[in-house]
């Protein structure tokens, strides 16, 4: 028996869970490889209070949100479903008003919740770690716990409100203009929108303009990478780069390479990943290429309106259009949040553990700053005040010790009671109508289409056909090798890959659906995105050469 759980309360437990529900599925997206325990622990007790939070205030008529359980640095979830038909229609009426505040004014909404979780930022930061009290540091700490749980309740509530709209207007484009969210003119009518994860590119991009503009390229494109700090720091003009490109950090830098983990830097802490960005823009050199693709985009989009809305009846035009607006958000909020919502929290998470970790390794209750991600907060309670009293190092090395079996022995992608298939277990996702699973984490199943003769089968996430060599990336430590002109494969992307698009010709992802990031970004740049293939970084090698057919869902292998 474990004295101290990882999440007390939330570990998974067959006997009781399986009760509950029979059919358990991996967050393969977020936690592969395994959490470390204190982010597992701030992931699952939170994002599980957001999602069942945006359920009820929006009175989701199908879903109550998602349950969640921690196993061996896993994140397993199954859905609470509403149950009875009456159930259904009482929420169904609270939910026509619970969704008008993101059809009037979502902006305005999105806008004030921004500024509400920037000034919760701000407030934590006001603090200086090095030099505060424990008592400081340990009300810090309290309020980041707070934060996380207000950023979930945000998260969730904005996410299932936009989300519900998207499959809302889905179902009427499927309805009335015989497509939906598989088909090319779909993607047309949601892409084509700046957002705030594409503006941090493009000052990226202005940055490498600067570097060639101040003579600075050779200090970017020659030696390491990690030593390209140091290189500019030796000359004035660099030293001056870096000054404005740390100031750049500090208002848009606090985020790491992987989204859902707080053991890796800050770009405020090593920017190292912010400039490989812009090496890799002064590589490609020319302008930044998205804001002429997005004007394709755009125009695309404004002749699929007029094309779908020609099919509409004249009396649902109006509802139908106002649908349409709040789903053209759907991919704006899904890269914004995670600039200001995940990003940023786990940022803020990290700054506040480390000021302990630091305090805590000079007094000896731990021996590394870093020590503290293999305790949770009940731990940190026990010892925050007093750290020169408490040796915690017991429970940080056993701790450490199973954290990396765990990286060793992946989580199995479900898990089922006796007697269930996945095949069940699916059915019940689709039964659930919840836009988060069906958009987000699951997707749309492939059809194998034999007549075609393609290697793999998935989904279209963005429209359109590209050739060229593959180059497979299986964590963001490898995105400096991705070179011009590429076909990208992976599991799945997020926020840190974003600036890669504009080097690559296409894209082909294990899992993914419609609001997932790769389709999202492949639309705004207009590249071909084949989702759902499960198996293409198992079968695809870098440097093969290979077709991707977005439109029809296929992808070839061209020199086996």
């Amino acid at each position: 028996m474990k004295v101290y759980d990882v999440v007390p309360g939330l570990e998974f437990d067959a006997e009781r869970d399986f009760e509950q529900s029979p059919a358990w599925f991996l967050d393969g997206t977020h936690s592969v490889p395994p959490w470390t325990p204190m982010f597992g622990w701030f992931w699952v007790s939170f994002c599980r209070h957001g999602m069942q939070y945006g359920a009820e205030k929006l009175s989701l008529p199908t879903v109550k949100g998602w349950d969640w359980r921690f196993n061996n640095g896993g994140g397993y979830l199954t859905l609470l479903l509403v149950k009875s038909e009456e159930e259904k229609h009482l929420r169904e009426k609270k939910f026509r008003t619970a969704i008008l505040p993101f059809i009037q004014d979502y902006d305005g909404l999105w806008n004030g919740y921004v500024e509400e979780i920037l000034g919760r930022y701000e407030n934590l930061k006001k603090l200086d770690l090095d030099t505060a009290t424990n008592l400081e540091l340990l009300d810090n700490f309290e309020e980041t716990i707070n934060t996380c749980r207000r950023m979930w309740e945000i998260h969730m509530y904005m996410m299932y409100g936009t989300y519900t709209a998207y499959i809302l207007f889905e179902n009427m484009c499927r309805e009335l203009a015989g497509i939906d969210d598989t088909s090319p003119q779909f993607h047309h009518l949601v892409s084509g929108f700046d957002n705030k994860v594409f503006q941090v590119d493009k000052k990226l991009w202005e940055y490498s303009k600067r570097a060639r503009e101040d003579g600075l390229q050779m200090a970017f494109l020659e030696g390491e990478l990690e030593d390209i700090k140091s290189r500019l720091e030796a000359t004035d003009k660099g030293r001056a780069f870096m000054k404005d490109f740390m100031e750049f950090m500090d208002e848009d830098g606090w985020r790491m390479q992987r989204m859902s983990e707080m053991n890796l830097p800050t770009w405020v802490e090593d920017p190292t990943p912010a400039l490989m960005n812009v090496k890799q823009f002064l590589q490609k050199g020319g302008d930044f290429n998205l804001e002429a693709e997005r004007a394709k985009v755009s125009e695309a989009r404004l002749k699929a309106e007029k094309e779908v809305l020609e099919k509409v009846p004249q009396e649902q035009q109006g509802w139908f259009t106002q649908l349409m607006r709040l789903a053209q958000k759907s991919g704006v909020f899904s890269e914004e949040h995670d600039h200001y919502l995940d990003l940023y929290t786990h940022a803020m998470m990290r700054r506040s553990a480390l000021g302990l970790g630091r305090r805590w390794a000079a007094e000896g209750a731990i021996d590394d700053a870093e020590d503290m991600f293999f305790l949770q907060p009940d731990e940190v309670r026990r010892a925050g005040i007093s750290p020169d009293q408490f040796d915690m190092r017991y429970i940080v090395e056993r701790r450490k010790a199973e954290w990396e079996g765990w990286c060793k022995n992946p989580n199995p992608p479900a898990m089922l009671k006796e007697g269930f298939d996945l095949d069940q277990a699916m059915a019940v996702l689709v039964q659930s109508n919840d836009p988060i699973a069906l958009k987000v984490v699951v997707g749309s199943m492939p059809q194998v289409r034999p007549e075609l003769k393609a290697d793999l089968y998935g989904t279209c996430g963005s429209p359109g056909v590209a050739e060229g060599p593959a180059r497979v990336i299986m964590s963001e430590d490898e995105l400096g090798l991705v070179q011009e002109g590429d076909i990208l494969v992976a599991a799945s992307t997020s926020p840190s890959w974003t600036p890669i698009f504009s080097m690559i010709k296409g894209v082909i992802v294990d899992r993914g659906a419609s609001l997932s990031h790769a389709a999202i970004v492949g639309r705004e740049y207009g590249i071909p995105v084949v989702m759902n293939v499960f198996e293409g970084t198992a079968k695809i090698k870098s440097g093969q050469m290979v077709k991707v057919d977005a439109n029809m869902g296929t992808v070839y292998i061209l020199d086996k």
